[in-house]
This record gives structure tokens, C-alpha cells and sequence, in this order.
């Protein structure tokens, strides 16, 4: 387990005494044995309360009976890209029919600015949808867990100690994981290389969708680095000047941090048309929007080691309580529903 449910879990853990139970996978390719079926379809049927953090399509036929609930914990924080029902009719999108999201008794969300966004897109009432905070930010707030991360980087990777590090981590392109992609000339490696001075470096970190190679030249590799295997992105932002991202929700984190970020977005029309935003996307991003490689590589130019910005009115959006304690409100909505169901 890892992110949301290992929080919740581990805050689960120190309240009271619960039975779990886990169907749990290397990887959606691994198939599951028709006991393990025969096994989550008993679960299902039994438990008080049961969470899933994506989309599960074996559970939307099904029917929660009134003596459970079906919580969505999703994996993202905040909206703005359009998911679920939002995206009928585009392509990748659910049909008006589809049975998908519909059976969540509830669903948490960051803030309650993007509660309805959440309830459209999953297409249940909004009433569903608890702005608990997102359990995976909670480390943002302490400081002894991000010193102990930067501590952990800087021991795999010493190369980056004293550096500037600018991180760039977009999403994929394509429909969902099996035709995801990235298009890669969209990085002039030359330009990019020839523009970065002996104290910084360039880490790309690409989405785990992405399954083909980012194809950094050999010559280039002392300044720019493929970071696309570690672990944690999350972990990665603690020792990041700058971020360069484009539509993925890793600007919601990293604006928990108050540092700069740029969102380098070469494919912004077809963007919208075939997947689209709940905000104007000029409106929504805080940093400057670039186009091309050039423009980036000047806006880049632009910002220093300990630049720091003003990112409130962001955060106080698309977060609702800045505190560090969405895990104990999310273990405690659990905690509400097993007690109500009884």
C-alpha cells in the first residue's frame, strides 16, 4: 500500500480494532485467480466499509447494501482537468449509461470549491462528497518528515546536493494507461542542455502511464537526469527549486511548498479539446504558462535557488483545511459510517 490508503490504515491502526482485509496487486495486468474473486466478492458482501482509491470497474454492477458503505479516497488532489461523466462524449469518455462511480456512498475531496466538480464527475449527489483533505498531503505540513525526505534523496542521489534542481514532471497523453504516451520531441535536449549552468540539473519524471524511455542523449546525462523510476514524486518536490508540469495534479502539492512552477504546455488547444478543465486553464495556473522549449528555457532562466511565491489564494481554493490532519478526518468519516451502520 502506499499514499492515502497506507495513511488512512496506519491512523486506523491506532484507534481502534477493525478487521481488513486487502485484494492487492503488483500491477492492473496481474489477473486475478478466481479464488481471490470468489474471496472480494464475500468481502464485499460483509464488510461495514470498503475503499478503493481509482477506478475499480468489477465493483460498479454491484448494489452496497444499506449496512455498508463504498468510500472513493481517489489518488489525485484538487480538479481541474475533467474525469468520470464529466467527459461524456470526448474521447476516452464514459456513455451517459455507463454504471462507473455511481454506487460511492462517499467520496473525499481536498476542499469544498471542488466538490461539485467531484460529484459531476463521479455522478453522484454532491451531498456524497466530504471535504475531509487528501490523507498524502498531510507530510507537506511536517517538517520533520520533509527534512528526513530531502536526507533520503540526497543519500541515493548525492549528484544533487548543492544543485538547483528543476523537476519536470507532466502527465501522459492518450485515453488511460494502455494507450498512454508522451511526445518527446517536444524537448530540445541541445537547447535545454547548452542552457544549464554547472550548479543545476534537469530532472524529468515522467508519468508511470508512460512506459516508453525518455531518450535523454548519453552526452547530456550529467545535467540532465531520468528520475522517472523513483518512487515518490512527492518526495522528489522536497528537494525541487522549480517544477515544470503541464496538467497534472503534482501542482497542487508542490504549491503546498510556496515555490515557483512553470507550466510548459506546447499541446494546450488539443488539450482542451479532447479532455478539457473545470477552470479556464490561463485562469487556474499558478505560474507562467510557456509554449515551447525556448520559452521555457528563458522563463527558467528567470527564477533562483530559494525563490519563493505567494501561492494563498491557490491553496486556500483547492484546500480546505491547511492543517495536516485530512488522515484523522478521513479515518474518522470511516469510523462515523461503521458506527452509524450499527
Amino acid at each position: 500500500m502506499s499514499d492515502n490508503f497506507q495513511m488512512v490504515y496506519d491512523e486506523l491502526q491506532k484507534r481502534e480494532q477493525f478487521n481488513y482485509y486487502f485484494l492487492l496487486k503488483e500491477s492492473v495486468k496481474t489477473r486475478k485467480r478466481y479464488l481471490e474473486i470468489i474471496q472480494l466478492a464475500y468481502n464485499l458482501a460483509t464488510s461495514k466499509v470498503i475503499l478503493i482509491d481509482d477506478f475499480y470497474p468489477m465493483i460498479y454492477p454491484l448494489k452496497i447494501r444499506k449496512k455498508a458503505d463504498l468510500i472513493q479516497v481517489w489518488h489525485a488532489v484538487g480538479a481541474f482537468k475533467t474525469f468520470g461523466f464529466s467527459r461524456v462524449g470526448k474521447p476516452g469518455g464514459p456513455k451517459p449509461d455507463s454504471l462507473a462511480h455511481r454506487n460511492y456512498t462517499k467520496a473525499i475531496v481536498s476542499s469544498p470549491y471542488v466538490a461539485p466538480f467531484y460529484a459531476e464527475g463521479f455522478g453522484i449527489d454532491v451531498a456524497n462528497v466530504i471535504p475531509t483533505g487528501i490523507p498524502r498531503t498531510d507530510v507537506f505540513f511536517d517538517d520533520a518528515y520533509k527534512e528526513a525526505k530531502r536526507a533520503e534523496v540526497y543519500a541515493k542521489h548525492p549528484e544533487l546536493v548543492g544543485k538547483k534542481v528543476t523537476l519536470y514532471a507532466p502527465t501522459f497523453r492518450g485515453n488511460g494507461q494502455s494507450s498512454a504516451k508522451f511526445p518527446y520531441k517536444q524537448l530540445d535536449f541541445d537547447a535545454l542542455y547548452e542552457s544549464l549552468g554547472d550548479h543545476e540539473v534537469f530532472l524529468v519524471k515522467m508519468h508511470p502511464f508512460v512506459k516508453k524511455k525518455c531518450p535523454i542523449p548519453a552526452q547530456y546525462k550529467d545535467k540532465i537526469l531520468d528520475f522517472t523510476k523513483y518512487p515518490s514524486v512527492n518526495d522528489l518536490l522536497f528537494v525541487t527549486d522549480l517544477l515544470i508540469t503541464d496538467y497534472s495534479s503534482v501542482c497542487f502539492e508542490f504549491a503546498l511548498l510556496n515555490k515557483p512552477m512553470l507550466f510548459f504546455c506546447f499541446d494546450l488547444e488539443e488539450y482542451i479539446a479532447s479532455r478539457d478543465f473545470y477552470v479556464p486553464y490561463e485562469q487556474f495556473t499558478p505560474g507562467e504558462i510557456v509554449r515551447t522549449t525556448s520559452e521555457l528555457i528563458e522563463a527558467m532562466k528567470r527564477h533562483h535557488v530559494g525563490d519563493k511565491v505567494d501561492l494563498t489564494a491557490f491553496t486556500d481554493r483547492f484546500f480546505g483545511d491547511l492543517d495536516g490532519k485530512s488522515t484523522e478526518r478521513v479515518a474518522q468519516l470511516v469510523i462515523d459510517c461503521i458506527e452509524r451502520k450499527k
